[in-house]
């Protein structure tokens, strides 16, 4: 399947906005609601949008290069920030996570293919405070799954002292 104009921006309205009603979408996009609502069917007939969430598989937009990237950054006050906030501003980043150890930050990219990799770390390396970067391309995905809920039994669930943090 290729996706027009139209269908990347319906899906781009829906990741900004966190919804998927076609009259929201029709008002956003300035496309009429039964073009929104056609265009979402077949984007889930043709396995774009994966489910009532409206969950995307990168693949199925063309984003088939998963790279997972070491950055390591200069030690400053409140560093983990600015730094983790111009990373995570990157055109393609979709993770961006501050760690301890030897690793500052894990960021993770879909990205079209290989040869967007050099603009991807370029990009990194220009942030003011990273010093270097480690990267890896993902050649297989085992797991991956968005919503942590899914990745425990209920009777563990159930079990766990699940507070939110204050």
């Amino acid at each position: 399947m290729s996706l027009d104009d139209r269908d990347l921006e319906i899906l781009k309205t829906i990741a900004d906005i966190g919804e998927a009603s076609p009259k929201r979408l029709a008002d956003e996009t300035d496309t009429p609601k039964s073009t929104v609502h056609y265009r979402l069917q077949n984007l889930r007939e043709d396995g774009v949008i994966e489910n009532d969430l409206f969950e995307v598989d990168p693949k199925s937009l063309g984003l088939s290069v998963t790279v997972i990237s070491e950055v390591m950054a200069e030690y400053e006050e409140g560093y983990h920030e600015t730094v983790g906030s111009q990373l995570a501003a990157i055109d393609g980043v979709s993770g961006v996570y501050f760690t301890m150890g030897d690793t500052d930050f894990i960021v993770t990219a879909h990205l079209p293919n290989s040869s967007f990799v050099q603009d991807l770390v370029e990009s990194y390396e220009a942030v003011d405070g990273v010093e270097r970067t480690s990267s890896k391309f993902v050649i297989s995905t085992i797991k991956e799954e968005p919503n942590p809920l899914r990745n425990y039994d209920i009777e563990t669930l159930k079990q766990l002292d699940l507070s939110p943090d204050p």
